[in-house]
C-alpha cells in the first residue's frame, strides 16, 4: 500500500485543468466540489495548469480558465503552477526510477500495442493493457520509442470518499504504463504524481472519468516514496442528447457567466444537492460550504 498523507498536516487540495479550452459545465462540477472540500476543511486550494500535453494546449485558454474561476468566486491560494515549467522535476523523478531498474524502453507501435493488448473482464474501460513485449529488452533492430514503468504485481486498494472501496490489479488491467511518450513528452501519470507531492497535496477531488488512473498513480507514489493523497471522484456531467460526458473534445460549450449564481447552482445540483436560496455568489458559496462540511468534513 502507498504511504498515506499525514492527516495532522493541513488540508491541501487542488484543481488542475488542462488548457485545451475554456471550462464547461462538466469541469465546473469538479472545480466546485474541489473548492468546497478544501474550504470546508479549512484548507488551501491550489490551481495547477496541466499543460504537459503541449499539442493539445490552446493559447490563452489558461487565462480564460482563471478569469472564469474568478467570476464564479472560486479564488485559489498561492501562485499558479504550469506543468510546462516543471519538466526538470519530471526528469529527476524519471532518472531516479530508471536508476533502480524500474523503467525500460519500448519500441512498440500503437498498432502493435493494440494487437497484443491483454484481454479480460477486469480490464479498465478504454484501456489497452500492455502485454510486456519489450519488458525484457528490445527486439533486434528496434529502438525505444516510449519509456514504461515496470509495474509490480499485486492489487492496489483504496477508499474513494464518494464511491467507496476501490481496487485494481494494475499489472493486469493496465500493464506497464508509459512515463515518457514516443513524442518525447512526459506522461500525465508521472507529472501529476510528481506535482501533487511537490505541492503537498493531501486530497484530490476530481471527475469520475479519472478514477481508473488512481491505482496506477498510487503505484507511482509508492515507488517514488511520496504520500498518496486521499481521493474523491465526483459524478460526471453528460450530454442529454448523446449520453457522452461533457468535454472539450466533445465540443462542450464554455460556461455561461452572464449569470454566475445560476451557473454555480446548476453545478451544485449536479452534485446531488438541493437548490440553495442564495442572493449572491458569496452567499451561495457560504451556504454550499456549510452543507458540504456537514456531509463530508
Amino acid at each position: 500500500m502507498s504511504a498515506a498523507p499525514d492527516r495532522s498536516a493541513a488540508y491541501v487540495g487542488r484543481f488542475a485543468p488542462s488548457p485545451s479550452g475554456p471550462l464547461h459545465e462538466g469541469s465546473l462540477v469538479a472545480a466546485l466540489a474541489s473548492w468546497l472540500d478544501a474550504r470546508a476543511h479549512g484548507g488551501r486550494w491550489l490551481l495547477r495548469i496541466e499543460d504537459v500535453d503541449t499539442p493539445r494546449t490552446v493559447a490563452g485558454a489558461d487565462r480564460i480558465i482563471m478569469d472564469q474561476l474568478h467570476a464564479l468566486g472560486l479564488h485559489w491560494d498561492g501562485e499558479v503552477w504550469w506543468q510546462s515549467q516543471r519538466f526538470d522535476a519530471y526528469q529527476t523523478a524519471f532518472d531516479g526510477l530508471r536508476a533502480r531498474g524500474l523503467v525500460y524502453g519500448c519500441g512498440c507501435t500503437r498498432r502493435e500495442i493494440a494487437d497484443s493488448a491483454l484481454r479480460g473482464p477486469d480490464v479498465a474501460e478504454g484501456e489497452r493493457p500492455y502485454a510486456g513485449t519489450c519488458r525484457h529488452g528490445l527486439a533486434p533492430g528496434r529502438e525505444a520509442r516510449a519509456w514504461r514503468l515496470r509495474v509490480p504485481e499485486g492489487v492496489e486498494r483504496f477508499d474513494d470518499r464518494w464511491l467507496g472501496p476501490q481496487s485494481q490489479d494494475v499489472a493486469h488491467a493496465v500493464g506497464d504504463f508509459v512515463l515518457r511518450r514516443a513524442d518525447g513528452l512526459w506522461a500525465y501519470q508521472l507529472a501529476v504524481v510528481v506535482d501533487d507531492a511537490a505541492q503537498g497535496v493531501t486530497d484530490v477531488v476530481r471527475g469520475a472519468d479519472l478514477l481508473s488512473s488512481t491505482a496506477r498513480q498510487r503505484v507511482l507514489c509508492r515507488l517514488l516514496e511520496v504520500p498518496a493523497p486521499r481521493m474523491m471522484h465526483v459524478p460526471l456531467v453528460t450530454d442529454p442528447a448523446s449520453g457522452l460526458k461533457l468535454s472539450k473534445q466533445n465540443n462542450a460549450a464554455a460556461l455561461d457567466l452572464a449569470d454566475p449564481l445560476a451557473t454555480l447552482g446548476r453545478a451544485w445540483q449536479r452534485l446531488g444537492f438541493e437548490a440553495l436560496p442564495a442572493a449572491s455568489v458569496a452567499d451561495f458559496l457560504d451556504q454550499a460550504r456549510t452543507r458540504w462540511r456537514a456531509r463530508f468534513a
